[in-house]
């Protein structure tokens, strides 16, 4: 099957949910969809703009509040996991995901609990006597710390990592950035966990996952789209073997080079995507429709890097910056930055892509200041407060919630 930029481009925000975005009706329900649909959620704990993970189903939830993703963690609807990173997955697949790498592999855990023997039995002593503990209520046991790569690993850490990667324990709660571990069989149910998949269907599981979170992904893929699934040679077989279950159908992208792969459940949307109503979505860095920047230069003609890892004189744009789509077009970005304690949201730049006039754009305005109205309600804000130097967009998009 061969299938043009435009039809990817419609298809991609269709069934990404932002064909229009914000479209799924709100609640807890509206953010089970999403996890359905994409599979995964990357974690990531940076809350400048709003956390990852909120800023993805914010662009796709009617209202989107926080606390219903919060409330789905809480009930174990969804459970942490590492996946292309650390991963939200609905708790329902968890058996799918019991071989873990974590973040650096099954030797380097298996190892660390190995060096640290002594410390993993009484930290799991603890955590089975006392209930959900943080390495913090390890402050006086903290065992040595140990170089690894070029990084220093405190043992507790360490040894809470790896039990986590092999299912002995996982996230109970999270305070902030402090995360407090229980005993798995505290934290799911019995039935749950019960549950023995085969690895082989573990792993065509996992990879499966990422074409579901992107929805047109090739064989390989920048930013360690594939990471933590097996070796190149082996992932191409379990990839081999998806297509011959039926599970993925290989497509050709005019002017993309390789075989990209859609789910066969979507293969109809593909091949009649429907038009987008015009609509703008902030889009989170880590989105999972971002993961292939070949793909949105050569479809979307958008150069994208995310640059919060960059020296600030190396940025072109900035530190947490979100791109902005309207209809099927990533038409600039936005840095936004919420200052809570004022109920206010900074807007500290934005840039147009070239070409792109916001006055000219048909709709346009009047769906910037519609997403701009969404995020202020996301933000729990109340206004907005633009850098001086971009008081033409002050002016263009006065908006309160």
């Amino acid at each position: 099957m061969k299938v043009n930029a435009e039809a990817v481009r419609l298809f991609l925000l269709a069934r990404h949910f932002l064909a229009p975005a914000r479209s799924l009706a709100g609640g807890t329900d509206g953010v089970l969809e999403v996890f359905r649909r994409l599979g995964s959620i990357q974690f990531d704990p940076i809350a400048v703009a709003g956390r990852s993970h909120d800023l993805v189903l914010h662009a796709r939830v009617a209202g989107y509040e926080p606390a219903w993703c919060d409330a789905l963690y809480e009930r174990r609807e969804i459970v942490e996991t590492t996946n292309k990173a650390l991963s939200f997955i609905p708790a329902t697949e968890f058996p799918w995901f019991r071989v873990n790498w974590g973040r650096k592999g099954p030797r380097f855990h298996a190892q660390a609990l190995a060096d640290n023997a002594a410390v993993a039995e009484r930290v799991l002593e603890r955590i089975r006597a006392d209930g959900p503990l943080s390495s913090a209520d390890f402050e006086h046991e903290t065992g040595p710390t140990k170089d690894w790569f070029g990084m220093p690993e405190n043992a507790v850490r360490a040894v809470l990592e790896a039990y986590t990667v092999q299912g002995v324990i996982g996230l109970a709660r999270r305070d902030g950035n402090l995360r407090y571990y229980d005993l798995v069989e505290r934290l799911l149910p019995a039935e749950l966990l019960a549950r023995e998949v085969p690895v082989r269907e573990q792993l065509l599981h996992k990879l499966l996952s990422r074409y579901r979170a992107h929805g047109l992904l090739g064989a390989g893929g920048a930013g360690g789209t594939f990471a933590r699934i097996a070796d190149p040679q082996e992932r191409n077989e379990l990839r081999k073997e998806l297509v011959e279950l039926g599970a993925l159908v290989p497509v050709d992208v005019d002017g993309v080079r390789g075989k990209r792969f859609v789910l066969a459940a979507e293969l109809s949307l593909l091949q009649a995507p429907p038009e987008p109503t015009p609509s703008v979505a902030f889009i989170a860095p880590f989105d999972s429709l971002l993961w292939d920047t070949a793909l949105l230069a050569s479809v979307f003609d958008f150069d994208y890097v995310w640059e919060g890892f960059f020296p600030p004189a190396k940025r072109r744009w900035g530190y947490y910056v979100l791109p902005i789509i309207f209809g099927d077009c990533f038409v600039g970005r936005i840095e936004p930055r919420i200052e809570r304690g004022e109920g206010v949201v900074q807007v500290l730049d934005v840039w147009w892509e070239d070409g792109f006039a916001p006055r000219r754009a048909d709709g346009f305005v009047d769906a910037m200041r519609d997403a701009l109205r969404a995020y202020l309600r996301f933000a729990g804000a109340d206004r907005l407060e633009w850098a001086p130097h971009i008081a033409t967009e002050k002016r263009l998009f006065p908006a309160r919630p």
